[in-house]
C-alpha cells in the first residue's frame, strides 16, 4: 500500500498570501474575466432583441427576418450560458462532496 504523497509544488505562490485569489496569467484573461464578459454579451443580445421586437410591434423600419435572427440568436446564446453554468455547479459540486 503506498502512502500518500505530498505536493511537490505549494498551493500558494510565493508573496502570495493563502486567501488571495489567483492572477491573470501574463497577457491573458482570467477565466472570471471571461465569464463575465460572456454573461455581458448575451445581455446586449437580450436587450437588442427586445429593442427589435419593439421596433417591429411600433411599425419601425426592421424586417420580421431581422426581428427573428436577433430572438433566434438571443435565446440560443441564453441557453448556451445556462448550460455552461449548469456544468460549472455540476464540477464545484463534485469538488465540494470530494472526500479528503
Amino acid at each position: 500500500m503506498n502512502p500518500i504523497q505530498p505536493l511537490k509544488t505549494p498551493l500558494v505562490q510565493p508573496g502570495q498570501s493563502p486567501g488571495a485569489t489567483p492572477a491573470a496569467p501574463a497577457g491573458g484573461k482570467s477565466f472570471k474575466e471571461y465569464l463575465l464578459d460572456s454573461i455581458h454579451e448575451v445581455n446586449s443580445m437580450q436587450q437588442s432583441a427586445d429593442q427589435a421586437v419593439e421596433k417591429l410591434a411600433t411599425g419601425g423600419d426592421v424586417s420580421p427576418a431581422e426581428v427573428l435572427t436577433a430572438v433566434q440568436k438571443a435565446d440560443l446564446a441564453f441557453r448556451m450560458m445556462m448550460q455552461i453554468r449548469n456544468k460549472i455547479m455540476q464540477a464545484y459540486d463534485e469538488v465540494k462532496n470530494i472526500r479528503v
